[in-house]
């Protein structure tokens, strides 16, 4: 590998760490875009899961004692019975579909509540609607790696304050994405050279995780709410933009 790629490599690592620490998502939303100049589909997802499920990992020592497995289970139950269908969905759909209806809502939906000033607590359907967010969500992230965005953006009308919200979304993400990496593994896609990649991008990965957390803990409820909304219209963007630019 030469100093050129292992910058890239390095980079993604970086800007997928520094997004997963502050927001409990996202590190495929800022690495993937960078290492597919670098590697093919077929490495760059086995990859970016391993490289989400360690940025998991290494924040649990800090965020574990504001986790609420009561408020984050329906979505983690929905979401795990969601995957293996978006999963099996994958040779009869179309992703590229469901990445521009995605990435439209992304578009309208962050932005409408941006300009929403007051505080919002949507309490309709309980857990039940939780678990049913949590299902599609997992649907999505079988299909098109897009397990987040869904649970994301309903958390953000929840009315939860911002480690209620950061523990159901560190908890979800990290339990679907979890479960996609055990399936990726079961299929063979996760191979040696996928392996010797995430060992380089580890430290990237590690330290952009940390930098991450030093500037959630700094931020208030009201910049973590915007936060929140400006990864999730950025992830529109690009959605909306992977599935109508010509290839």
């Amino acid at each position: 590998m030469d100093l050129t790629t292992y910058a890239i490599l390095l980079g993604g690592a970086l800007a997928g760490g520094f997004v997963s620490g502050l927001s409990g998502f996202g590190t495929a939303l800022m690495a993937l875009g960078v290492w597919l100049y670098i590697v093919p589909p077929s490495i760059a997802v086995p990859l970016v899961l391993i490289c989400s499920v360690s940025a998991h990992i290494s924040t649990l020592p800090s965020m574990r004692k504001v986790f609420d497995f009561k408020l984050a289970w329906p979505f983690v139950a929905g979401g795990l019975l969601g995957m293996p269908i978006g999963a099996t969905l994958v040779a009869r759909a179309d992703p590229q579909n469901f990445k521009l209806s995605v990435g439209a809502m992304l578009l309208v939906f962050p932005a409408a509540l941006y300009f929403i000033r007051k505080p919002m607590a949507f309490r309709f359907g309980g857990r039940f609607a939780d678990a049913c967010v949590g299902f599609a969500g997992g649907i999505l992230g079988g299909l098109a790696g897009l397990s987040g965005p869904l649970p994301t953006l309903w958390a953000s009308i929840r009315g939860w304050t911002k480690d209620q919200r950061r523990g159901v979304f560190q908890i979800f993400n990290g339990a679907v994405l979890s479960a996609a990496l055990c399936l990726q593994i079961a299929i063979g896609f996760v191979k040696l050279d996928v392996l010797w990649l995430a060992l380089l991008a580890m430290p990237g990965i590690l330290i952009g995780t940390h930098l991450g957390m030093r500037t959630y803990h700094a931020l208030n409820d009201r910049n973590f709410y915007d936060v929140v909304l400006a990864l999730l219209f950025m992830s529109g963007v690009l959605l909306v933009w992977s599935s109508i630019a010509p290839r």
